[in-house]
């Protein structure tokens, strides 16, 4: 059993940055593939980006490839989003998944959600 717990969101004007974090409690949560989704308002959950077990391979999704990073810290059981250069079009609930077994971009694929994080970015 893996918890999740994001924080970190908040209003930001276009062009800034935020850092995400998500804590995690439960044993498996060094051994668990971790991802990250956004969902906007009036649209589907929506891949960001995702990061192996120990943090040595990552995938984004191409709308935050090289503005957005995923890193861990798996001594704090903490996974991190830090996005950079915002754009309105990233205004969203943020979640943090944990599962997937890859890097895995499919949503149903995890099995644990925290209870989201919102980000919103004014232009």
């Amino acid at each position: 059993q893996v918890q999740l717990v994001e924080s970190g969101g908040g209003l930001v004007q276009a062009g800034g940055s935020l850092r995400l974090s998500c804590a995690a409690s439960g044993r498996t949560f060094s051994g668990s593939y971790m991802g990250w989704f956004r969902q906007a308002p009036g649209k589907e959950r929506e891949f960001v980006a995702t990061i192996s077990a120990r943090g040595g391979n990552t995938y984004y999704a191409e709308s935050v490839k090289g503005r957005f990073t995923i890193s861990r810290d798996n001594a704090k059981n903490t996974v991190y989003l830090q996005m950079s250069s915002l754009k309105p079009e990233d205004t969203a609930v943020y979640y943090c998944a944990a599962g997937g077994g890859g890097l895995i971009t499919r949503s149903p694929a995890y099995d644990y959600w925290g209870q989201g994080t919102q980000v919103t970015v004014s232009s």
